[in-house]
Parts: structure tokens; C-alpha cells; sequence
């Protein structure tokens, strides 16, 4: 602000003011009458966006025109002294903020607020604003884009199918159900080196149990792949998802977060998806979306020419289908869930809210049960490695009418007699 821009600032304080300070001298009810008509007035004031005056601005005016000896000069706004500079941090923290910053350059304001609280650069119990310390650290030049060292990215591409598979989740249209309207996602697989889609469906949510059915599914249409490659999203870091391809034999390896260079092919199909196949998507069920989806990949997709590669998929992946692993016949069994548990005094373990019985041999030891959740009453116990059957559910009916002898069950068939050696009352015994 120039000095011509300053004094007609002052000119309008003092044209505010100016009844206060003339000769004439005001009573106080007067005076407090005049300042609570002048402060819900709107005012005109320059080189500002507000229209209100408040009490304490009108007295801060009148108290600096009658310390300067009513000279208009001391009317004229001030820049601020420490104009810059964070009233709200010392010297020292200000310092102290500025090399932890320096340290972690590419860590958040807000995060970088808990780190200085947890290592006491400023108190816990101080609210900071993550305003203030952006201010701060735009003024250093801290907060522009971190010059990163180039990343030695290759295009890559699997010998073989089955060599890799990519995996992601996509969200797609909404479909009805029971009336009402439920979001859905395309959750895929895609062979990395024919770009054979081995399975993909929609579903109403992406959660473990739905990725899991998907891969089943791709598993027992393409065969076993040596590598799955996939996001860091909450299903796929799951500790069942590990337990499963371990025991198939799948290497499951996950991308770098905040990199999706690496899942390329499964990106550009998603992107074919909604380029060619959700624009002409008239459907309103989930089954008839899946019906869709599966004749547009088995009739169009599957052999139509990759530009990539130059081939369709198909003719692409049969070419070494020699290559492919079957998947087992036990492969439902794979994806059994697992759960530890130590078999009480009376045999019982706790599954799924119901009890079931063990055999005797296994009573406290810890053993391992293998379970769908959709069929509890199927759970085998395990023992380092050797499998004991599947267990029974606990009839406590049944129990009552077995017989515990020397760790022999017998099931009692006939009544005892009331008292041994003793006959029923009112009979007696025939005397010799």
C-alpha cells in the first residue's frame, strides 16, 4: 500500500472518529450511543472487503489520534512488524519445524504434525494449525515438488501363460436388487502374457469372500498360474488369501503402493471395459450384467487381435497350453478357512458359535480345524500334519445315555436295575 492509498485510509478513520474527538465534549451515555450507531452502520471502507466497524477498532483509532496530538499521520495503517513470520510458533520450534521437514520431505503437514508431537518438538497438548505450518514451510520453499531420481522402468512381458497373472478391482455400474439400486465391481484376472482374461465377474461388494469366488472360479477355468499380481487393497493382504496360494503353490506378490505402472494390462482392460463394453450395457440384474460380460469376452474380446501382441488372446494362450497347470481335484479344500484351537477336558471345541467333539487322544492338545463357512457342519482336525476325520456335533441328548467306562463309550439300551443285588420292592427271594 503507497502512501497516497494510506492517507485515504486515514482520511476515512478520521471522518469516523471525528465526533469523538472535537472541541465539543460528549457526555459517556452520549458517547456509547454514538459508538453503537457508528458499529451497525455499513461503511464503505477502502482497500477493504468488510462493512462493519467493531468497538474496540473506533477506540484503538481515537486512543492513537490523541497520543499523536491529533495528527492524521497516526491514522495511516501499519504493516505488521513480523509480517511472515508465524505468531503462533517461537524462534526455536520455528527452527525445530524446519529440519523435520528437511528430514521428511514427503511426509503430509498433518503428518508431519504427529511426528513433531511424538518426538516433543512442540507440546502435545498444543493446537497447532496445519495452516500455519504450511505458511511456514511455502515461505522456506518447502513446499513445492521434490525432485525424485528418475525410476528405471522396463515394459515387461511373461515367457509363458500362466507365467503371471494380473488381478484388480474395478467399480462398475449399478444394478437393482430387491428394488433397490446397489453398486457393483468387476473384479478380474488377466493372463499377462496372451492377455487371456481367465475370469472375470461382477459383484455387489469387494470384499474377501468375493475375491475369493473369483479366483476359484479363474483357477478352475485356466489352471494354476505361477505368480498373481495384485493391489495392496485390504483383500488382497488378507492372511487366508496367503495360506491359499502357499498351499497351490501361486507366488502372490503385491505392488508398490501409489505405483500402478506395474498392474498396466489389467488397467488398459478395465479401460477396455469401459470404453467398448459398459456403453452398450442395457441390463438391470446382476446375473443378466454377468451374462452380458461373459458373452462380450468369450465372442468379442477373446478373438478380436491384441494390438499388442498381434494376436487374439486365445490363439495366443493355446499356443502353449501344454504349459498350463491343472488345477487339483481337491481344490475346494484350498480354500478352506483355518482356525487354532485347544480341545477341552470334555472334548469340545468352539467353531463358528457351536460346539463340536473331538477324539479323546486330541483332548488338550491345539489343533488345527479346516472349515467352509458355508458349511460348518464339515470341520477337519489336524495334528502336526495328520488329519483325525471330520468332527460331530455335540448332542448333549446322546451324551447323557452314553456310558464312560475305562475310556470305553458303551450306549445304554437297557434300564439298570434300581439298587444292585436287590429286586424291585413287594418280591422276594425263594428260599432253597
Amino acid at each position: 500500500m503507497n502512501d497516497e492509498q494510506k492517507k485515504q485510509v486515514a482520511v476515512f478513520r478520521f471522518g469516523v472518529i471525528s465526533d469523538f474527538v472535537s472541541p465539543s465534549r460528549l457526555g459517556w451515555g452520549e458517547r456509547q450511543r454514538l459508538l453503537k450507531d457508528k458499529c451497525e452502520r455499513s461503511w464503505h471502507i477502502p482497500f477493504s472487503q468488510r462493512t462493519r466497524l467493531s468497538p474496540a477498532t473506533i477506540r484503538s483509532w481515537i486512543r492513537a489520534y490523541e497520543k499523536s496530538g491529533q495528527q492524521l499521520e497516526s491514522l495511516y495503517p501499519h504493516s505488521r512488524r513480523d509480517r511472515g513470520q508465524p505468531r503462533a510458533l517461537d524462534q526455536e520450534t520455528t527452527l525445530a519445524l524446519i529440519g523435520l521437514r528437511k528430514e521428511i520431505p514427503l511426509s503430509t503437514v498433518k503428518g508431519l504434525i504427529r511426528t513433531a508431537q511424538q518426538r516433543g518438538v512442540v507440546d502435545s497438548e498444543q493446537f497447532l494449525a496445519e495452516s500455519t505450518l504450511w505458511r511456514l514451510f511455502k515461505r522456506e520453499g518447502l513446499m513445492g515438488r521434490t525432485e525424485h531420481t528418475p525410476v528405471d522402468r522396463r515394459r515387461f512381458e511373461a515367457e509363458l501363460p500362466n507365467d503371471i497373472w494380473q488381478s484388480d478391482v474395478m467399480h462398475g455400474p449399478t444394478v437393482l436388487v430387491q428394488n433397490k439400486n446397489r453398486k457393483t465391481y468387476l473384479i478380474a484376472f488377466i493372463d499377462d502374457m496372451s492377455r487371456l482374461v481367465c475370469h472375470a465377474q461382477f459383484y455387489l461388494s469387494e470384499n474377501l469372500n468375493s475375491y475369493l469366488d473369483a479366483l476359484r472360479q479363474a483357477l478352475l477355468t485356466r489352471g494354476l498360474p505361477r505368480k498373481l499380481y495384485v493391489d495392496n487393497g485390504p483383500a488382497f493382504r488378507s492372511f487366508h488369501l496367503q495360506q491359499i496360494t502357499a498351499s497351490l503353490g501361486i507366488a502372490l506378490i503385491h505392488a508398490k503402493p501409489y505405483q500402478p505402472q506395474g498392474k498396466g494390462k489389467i488397467e488398459r482392460f478395465f479401460g477396455t471395459v469401459r470404453r467398448d463394453f459398459l456403453p452398450g450395457v442395457r441390463t438391470k440384474t446382476l446375473d443378466e450384467l454377468n451374462l452380458a460380460l461373459d458373452c462380450w469376452l468369450r465372442d468379442l474380446y477373446h478373438n478380436r487381435e491384441h494390438r499388442s501382441t498381434g494376436q487374439t488372446p486365445l490363439a495366443r494362450y493355446a499356443e502353449h497350453c501344454e504349459c498350463v497347470r491343472a488345477a487339483p481335484k481337491d481344490l475346494q479344500d484350498h480354500f478352506r478357512q483355518q482356525a487354532r484351537r485347544r480341545v477341552a477336558k470334555d472334548r469340545t471345541v468352539a467353531v463358528l458359535g457351536r460346539l463340536f467333539e473331538a477324539p479323546i487322544s486330541l483332548i488338550g492338545k491345539q489343533i488345527t480345524l479346516f472349515y467352509h463357512p458355508h458349511d460348518p457342519t464339515r470341520i477337519e482336525a489336524r495334528l502336526e500334519g495328520k488329519s483325525y476325520g471330520f468332527l460331530t456335533v455335540v448332542d448333549l441328548n446322546v451324551n447323557c445315555l452314553v456310558k464312560r467306562e475305562k475310556d470305553n463309550l458303551k450306549i445304554q439300551t437297557e434300564p439298570r436295575p434300581l439298587t444292585s443285588g436287590l429286586l424291585p420292592f413287594g418280591n422276594k427271594k425263594e428260599e432253597n
